[in-house]
């Protein structure tokens, strides 16, 4: 491991050198394996922050009450240690710039680390040539508890700053700054026909965070008239229904 990112109370980036690593596509994940030294063994999933065209993997670790392994690898892991690794894993829920746009994303906590991913990728691309800036508009509608746990806030400032056709809406669910003039709400029908493109764009569609988000933004997605084929989700943790 390179080095270890503080990026909420919550959680952290891990950033890993990881010898002969094959390459991955924005979107997939990994499985994480820690050996006790009794020979007890725990395995996790996390998704990759990282762009394709880093040098170096990173992975963002939420910490979970009771967890057996985000406690290790958000407290105690540092640099300089080794991880087992096995991956990259996961064809579906991937995203390259070959695939066009509109690109709609929707997070609800620590779901945005594979969607993190693909702008970072996005901007990748965008940076060496702008020649598919026209077909890649891109929107993120983030939800948090609170401003505090905007995993990757500053980054995604920026990258809306540099006007590459990246939209950023966040919408803060328990707490919210003082002149908040954002959503304050979980994500819903309405906030989504706000956000979204209407369904005649036909934009692709990457949904990930806590089951209960997921289905809800699904479902009112293709409420809209949005095509479900277009739809893709990604359900993970059990910090549920919170963002």
């Amino acid at each position: 491991m390179i080095d270890v990112v503080p990026e909420t109370p919550r959680t952290r980036t891990l950033v890993l050198d990881v010898p002969e690593w094959p390459g991955h596509r924005a979107g997939q994940h990994v499985d994480v394996r820690l050996t006790a030294e009794d020979g007890y063994q725990a395995e996790r999933s996390y998704s990759i922050a990282s762009a394709p065209e880093d040098s170096r993997l990173s992975l963002t670790v939420e910490q979970l009450k009771d967890g057996e392994v985000s406690p290790y690898l958000s407290e105690e892991l540092r640099s300089g240690d080794k991880l087992e690794l096995r991956g990259p894993i996961g064809g579906y829920f991937v995203w390259d710039v070959s695939l066009g746009g509109p690109l709609l994303l929707v997070a609800g906590g620590s779901g945005i680390v594979p969607l993190m991913a693909m702008l970072r990728h996005r901007n990748a691309v965008l940076a060496t040539t702008d020649a598919d800036r026209h077909r890649l508009p891109a929107r993120l509608l983030y939800s948090s508890r609170g401003w505090d746990e905007v995993i990757y806030r500053d980054e995604l400032t920026r990258l809306a700053e540099k006007n590459t056709g990246l939209e950023v809406r966040h919408t803060l669910t328990r707490d919210q700054p003082r002149g908040w003039s954002g959503f304050r709400r979980r994500i819903d029908r309405m906030m989504l026909e706000e956000v979204a493109w209407p369904p005649s764009e036909q934009p692709q569609v990457f949904v990930c965070g806590p089951t209960p988000l997921v289905e809800s933004v699904a479902q009112a997605l293709v409420e809209l008239g949005h095509q479900a084929a277009r739809i893709k989700t990604e359900r993970f943790g059990p910090t549920g229904g919170s963002v």
